[in-house]
């Protein structure tokens, strides 16, 4: 009987302790790739953040561990919006609409996608990383932003979103 006892504990505090790292695992970013948004968008329309960066880039990576592990930062983003994060330099050819888009630079250094080219670029200015973009639910560029922002600038920006 004890024994019986023990291994009950023990399998409670097992699945309750894994429960606890699951919900944190959880806890952040909900982020979904093109395919999903487009089929996401038809069904349930919302506001798209889409974060495009690359490996190298120490502003994403910072952003990473910074803005985007903000509670308050994460909240908004998976209840308000379709978050989106694309590396730039992908070579996947990616079907979004009944369009596929491509890396045509793929085997160059430094090589951007087009998805990034389409909706991140500026008249006369080069592509730079971090690159957001801010879309409506109907898929239209509300606000871009080209610059680390931390958590409380990022904040801000997603609270003022109309």
């Amino acid at each position: 009987m004890k024994n019986k006892l023990t291994f009950l504990t023990l399998l409670y505090l097992f699945n309750f302790g894994s429960n606890k790292i699951y919900a944190q695992a959880k806890s952040g970013v909900q982020w979904i790739s093109f395919e999903q948004l487009h089929d996401s968008l038809k069904v349930h329309p919302k506001k798209v953040f889409i974060d495009f960066y690359a490996d190298w880039c120490a502003p994403c990576l910072k952003m990473d561990e910074v803005a985007f592990k903000d509670p308050e930062v994460v909240r908004i983003l998976n209840n308000g919006f379709y978050a989106v994060k694309m590396n730039v330099e992908t070579t996947d050819t990616i079907v979004f609409g009944q369009q596929s888009f491509t890396n045509k630079k793929a085997n160059r250094r430094n090589s951007v996608h087009e998805i990034p080219l389409l909706l991140a670029s500026r008249k006369d200015t080069p592509f730079t990383l971090p690159a957001m973009v801010f879309m409506d639910s109907n898929f239209n560029a509300l606000a871009r932003y080209f610059q680390y922002l931390d958590a409380g600038q990022l904040l801000s920006i997603l609270e003022n979103m109309p």
